[in-house]
């Protein structure tokens, strides 16, 4: 170790600029060199094109028909959890508690990522008028999300909500 060492600080450093002689590594705390900051083209808003949007925003038209859509399997389907994530990989702390919650009740459900599309995200949001996700639908009702159902379960009242599934 101690011939690394003295290896490294009696290797000298060629400096541009400095002719004829080398310079201990370290000794100089700025390059003796002129450098220039360079400069990059940005538009006008100040942002650089790599952080524009790469997909267009969808238009009020299409969450409509994505509402009416989620609307539809809500009413199909008896129990409905909109998460981040799937199941078997939650991808926030409130989706997996939701999914135990579920799965200590043996319930089947039918479960949507809204990470995988903004429309689901923001249709949700607008069915249920809640803000916050996972959001639980049982028998066409917005029950809540994560706070309420780890509430409901605490006190024994989620089990007569999903007690006709769970059979």
């Amino acid at each position: 170790m101690r011939q690394l060492s003295r290896l490294v600080s009696l290797r000298k450093l060629a400096v541009p600029g400095v002719v004829g002689r080398s310079v201990p590594v370290g000794s100089i705390p700025f390059p003796p060199y002129p450098t220039h900051l360079r400069q990059y083209s940005t538009p006008a808003d100040g942002s650089h094109s790599d952080f524009a949007p790469k997909a267009r925003e969808p238009t009020e038209q299409d969450l409509e028909l994505a509402i009416e859509e989620m609307n539809k399997d809500i009413k199909e389907n008896r129990v409905v959890l909109f998460m981040k994530g799937e199941p078997k990989n939650p991808q926030c702390g409130f989706s997996a508690k939701v999914v135990q919650i579920l799965a200590a009740y043996g319930v089947k459900y039918v479960a949507y990522n809204v990470l995988q599309d903004p429309l689901i995200r923001a249709g949700v949001k607008k069915i249920s008028n809640w803000p916050t996700i996972p959001q639980l639908y049982v028998d066409g009702e917005f029950v809540g999300g994560c706070d309420i159902l780890t509430e409901l379960h605490n006190n024994d009242e989620l089990k007569d909500i999903l007690k006709a599934d769970s059979k």
